[in-house]
């Protein structure tokens, strides 16, 4: 919690505003049972009626000031809790930004979200309401216990006593409660993943009817997190009637005692009811500590979940360098990449020159995906170098790197913004020439039928849109971005055989010095690649053209004669 409170120093003239305040509030409560007193002793019983209006503009200017006071401190404490948590929100968004795919690859969405709305809203609760009425609470249990004692150190005594035992009852409350409301947190994070997951996945769950089942696992997920709550409940309910019936029994042994001292003449009506009322001043704090106690421990179990996702160290280093990509050519140098303490590519040797496609092919699993990964450093490679214009990637700065290349991945995301919000999404939003870049990746004609047609607004993920129609939108994207290196991971998989050589076509003609990786599992992807790599448990088991590796007979040449079997055969049969 220590080190989210150094949001605060951003704010330091609102805090010490807030502290002023509250102080003054905290002063005037105090000075008010002191005018009751006054009034009762000297006017009702010592009948000096020349001070009455004095003493009650006074109680009058003391309610007026306690409004001022008390409106600055409550809208200050909720001004500032709101820009910390708005600021938190703000960093965590953008540390995350930062880290490395492995980082997602550990973590779930849901228990992100958690992080960035409940957890952060946890601490704007606290700063904005527990930490500031503590403080004024603790405030006012000093300044009332010492006044008591200056009236009279033997009712002073009898009120104090029983303190001891209500702050005991408090910490043992917060102790257990803390740890209560971790479980809740962690709970909760599995409940947003829960229901993140079945609304993004809704179609599939109706698809294998499995909606009962779904609703069988939440409602489950749902018990758990009700069985927390009512443990945090039953913790509170345990120690906060205690400490309430400790404050009450301290009031009714007060008055007992007190009135017979008032009977005695050892103090006087106007201390009495003085007296009482500090009392009340005493109690208060004690009273609420318990809900403070309960604000502050969740906002303390949010802060260690927020602050252990902004300790994380990415594995990728940023270098600074202002360094610029130029000719573009790509080495790979005796590569190994470890996923999970386990070699997922070995020895990957590779160049690739200006205006040259390379192609990927092999059985899924086998590499492909995280070779091309790692060129653009969403992982570091544990072995080699990766060079790019004769200069190891990680010389450059990740932006310019990743400036320059052009990704469209496996899967196809897209925004739930108009058609042209998710094209200029790779960068060029000002001389965008949409129609060309529809036109050239195979889009335009799907998109003039759209109701609003690039206007259109998208669903979530490209909902309404069939699967070779977000491949696409997605290369459109990429083509936006025009970028030096271009990358195509599996990109033509839900396009025709027609459309995918139409739109390869059009990637190679739109710019001859661009590199062109492309990922695939059909060979009319590839076949037509300067050089085509057959890749298997992470190695390069073959390596050349199209022609090159059909000669050789190998692994590529049997999935090239599973792809072509008929229309080998048909050519065998004309032959005969």
């Amino acid at each position: 919690m220590f080190k989210i409170l150094k949001y605060l120093k951003k704010y330091k003239l609102f805090t010490f505003i807030s502290i002023l305040a509250m102080l003054g509030f905290t002063g005037l409560d105090l000075l008010n049972p002191y005018i009751t007193k006054t009034l009762v002793d000297k006017v009702f019983v010592e009948q000096q009626y020349d001070i009455f209006l004095k003493l009650i503009l006074i109680l009058i200017g003391i309610m007026i000031l306690k409004s001022i006071f008390a409106y600055t401190r409550e809208f200050l404490f909720d001004y500032i809790g709101t820009k910390v948590m708005g600021d938190i929100k703000k960093d965590l968004f953008s540390e995350m930004q930062k880290y490395d795919f492995s980082f997602f690859d550990n973590k779930n969405t849901g228990e992100l979200m958690s992080r960035i709305g409940e957890d952060a809203e946890n601490i704007w609760n606290a700063l904005g309401f527990g930490i500031g009425f503590l403080s004024e609470a603790i405030i006012t249990f000093i300044s009332a216990t010492t006044i008591l004692f200056y009236l009279n150190y033997k009712l002073a005594i009898l009120s104090v006593i029983t303190m001891p035992i209500i702050f005991y009852l408090a910490l043992k409350m917060e102790n257990k409660i803390s740890k209560s409301y971790d479980e809740i947190s962690d709970q909760a994070a599995k409940i947003n993943t829960t229901a993140q997951e079945n609304i993004s996945g809704v179609r599939l769950v109706k698809a294998y009817a499995n909606e009962k089942k779904e609703v069988l696992k939440f409602l489950n997920l749902n018990k758990q997190n009700y069985d927390l709550n009512m443990k945090k409940t039953r913790i509170f309910g345990k120690y906060y009637p205690a400490i309430e019936l400790v404050g009450n029994m301290t009031m009714i042994i007060v008055m007992i005692f007190g009135g017979m001292l008032t009977i005695k003449e050892e103090i006087t009506i106007g201390t009495l009811l003085a007296f009482t009322e500090y009392i009340w001043l005493l109690i208060w704090p004690m009273r609420t500590v318990g809900m403070f106690m309960n604000v502050i421990s969740q906002a303390n179990s949010s802060a260690r979940k927020i602050q252990k996702i902004k300790d994380y160290e990415p594995k990728i280093v940023d270098n600074k360098k202002d360094l610029e990509i130029k000719d573009s050519k790509i080495v790979f140098n005796n590569v190994w990449f470890k996923y999970n303490d386990k070699y997922i590519l070995k020895n990957i040797n590779l160049k690739i020159q200006k205006g040259q496609t390379l192609a990927i092919i092999g059985p899924t699993g086998s590499g492909k995906t995280s070779l091309v990964n790692l060129i653009a450093r969403f992982y570091e490679i544990d072995k080699g170098n990766i060079y790019i214009d004769n200069e190891d990637i990680r010389n450059y700065s990740l932006k310019k790197l990743r400036e320059n290349i052009s990704y469209v991945f496996q899967e196809n995301f897209l925004f739930s913004e108009s058609v042209e919000e998710n094209i200029k999404l790779a960068g060029n939003e000002n001389d965008i020439k949409l129609n060309e870049i529809l036109e050239n990746s195979g889009s335009k004609e799907f998109v003039e039928k759209l109701k609003y047609q690039e206007k259109t607004i998208i669903g979530e993920r490209g909902q309404g849109l069939s699967g070779g129609q977000k491949q696409r939108l997605t290369i459109a994207r990429a083509l936006n971005k025009n970028s030096k290196i271009i990358v195509l991971d599996d990109a033509t998989s839900a396009l025709d055989m027609e459309t995918e050589y139409e739109v390869l076509k059009n990637i190679n003609k739109l710019n001859k010095e661009q590199i062109k990786i492309i990922i695939a599992h059909r060979i009319s992807a590839v076949k037509n690649a300067d050089q085509i790599v057959y890749l298997e448990d992470g190695e390069i088991k073959e390596i050349g053209t199209h022609m090159q590796l059909i000669n050789k007979k190998g692994k590529y040449y049997n999935i090239y004669l599973q792809q072509f079997k008929d229309f080998i055969e048909e050519e065998i049969d004309e032959v005969i």
